[in-house]
């Protein structure tokens, strides 16, 4: 039903962005097919396979690449696909002759959509990294942080998914829709260092004008202003206000009571400090809850700040069903959402090589090809 429904897209396993690329992408309909190492399957992991969640939604064929059969078997399936996606560094698929010349080749119309931390080519193109280090360099995690203390590392949230997933599904996409018109495949080269770059756009213009230091906890969005924060609360919690519209802010004034106040324009950053302390201390006589009753789906932009415990049982979430229950995991639900063609969870998270010998099947191998993979220790049926 999704929007992709009907494209072919084959996901070469890997970790973090890759997976959750692969896994907007089926969410979305496309019948993504993960080609996971031989090695793996039937092995188990630290958790049951069921809370992998970023492998949700496709089957698995287990593969032996070191195999030429293998090899053979995974460009006859290329052959078959709109789009083809890997996570390696640069030059390892051209090494298990995987390449994007030798895939397009075989395929002139296919999308080889090529997720690494630094880009194909630069001075540290093949050398190992994670999500900090990609950040790091983006300026992003700079950026990140309370005044007078060190960058906080945002979770793996801008650089592997923002910066990474996010960017190769889109370019994969958009791949395929030019490919429709000109019959041509293409290569799309998401590095995370240029995803997290391209999200920093906005503050890097702010910054231009002279409106954003490099001082971390000094400016609007980083914790500088005391009207864009979190604040803790009589009973130990937290919420969120991010009052930054002369209106809004008037309205939290008015909530919280601190219009009687005698402070000083909103946006004098030689008052901020002393400010946030008025605001703080305001905090601190309700609890959350209490908050949450006076200042919940108002106008001075608030919200409290829920654990993942918390989030899936808050009432807005249910009611747009933001997270949901599939095979008994919580988890976060299909997004974006379309009104015509929905998408949704099209499986459960698959065990390495689940699927091998039904996928390949459908993917038009005959019970003579399957028998001669199997005698080539080719492919692996977990």
């Amino acid at each position: 039903m999704g929007p992709l429904s009907g494209y072919r897209i084959i996901e070469l396993a890997g970790i973090g962005p890759g997976p959750m690329c692969a896994m907007l992408l089926s969410d979305m309909g496309a019948d993504v097919l993960r080609i996971d190492r031989t090695a793996d399957a039937g092995l188990g992991i630290a958790m049951d396979t069921k809370y992998a969640l970023l492998n949700r939604g496709r089957r698995s064929v287990a593969l032996d690449l070191k195999k030429p059969e293998a090899i053979e078997a995974l460009l006859k399936m290329v052959e078959k696909a709109d789009a083809l996606i890997e996570g390696f560094r640069p030059g390892v698929t051209e090494r298990l002759g995987l390449g994007p010349d030798v895939c397009l080749k075989r395929n002139p119309r296919l999308v080889y959509g090529r997720m690494t931390g630094w880009g194909q080519e630069g001075p540290m193109a093949h050398a190992a990294g994670h999500d900090i280090n990609y950040i790091a360099l983006s300026g992003a995690l700079h950026s990140i942080g309370r005044r007078g203390e060190a960058p906080v590392p945002p979770l793996n949230l801008v650089g592997d998914f923002g910066g990474g997933a996010l960017y190769l599904a889109l370019g994969v996409v958009a791949g395929i829709l030019e490919t429709q018109k000109s019959g041509k495949g293409q290569v799309v080269d998401a590095a995370m260092v240029d995803g997290a770059a391209s999200l920093m756009t906005a503050i890097y213009g702010i910054h231009g004008s002279g409106r954003w230091t490099d001082n971390r906890g000094d400016n609007i969005l980083d914790t500088g202003a005391h009207y864009y924060d979190v604040y803790e609360t009589k009973d130990g919690k937290y919420v969120s206000i991010g009052s930054i519209e002369t209106k809004f802010y008037d309205e939290l004034l008015e909530l919280s009571g601190l219009k009687k106040e005698e402070l000083a324009r909103q946006n004098d950053r030689d008052a901020w400090p002393a400010m946030k302390q008025k605001v703080a201390a305001v905090f601190k006589t309700k609890t959350r809850d209490e908050w949450c009753k006076i200042m919940e789906g108002s106008d001075v932009c608030f919200a409290p700040v829920l654990s993942m415990t918390e989030a899936p049982k808050h009432p807005h979430n249910r009611h747009r069903g933001t997270f949901i229950e599939d095979d008994g995991v919580i988890q976060p639900g299909p997004a974006p959402r379309f009104s015509r063609t929905p998408s949704k969870i099209q499986r459960p998270p698959a065990r390495a090589g689940e699927h091998t010998e039904e996928a390949l099947r459908d993917w038009g191998f005959s019970a003579s090809d399957l028998e001669r993979l199997r005698k080539a220790a080719a492919i692996v049926q977990a």
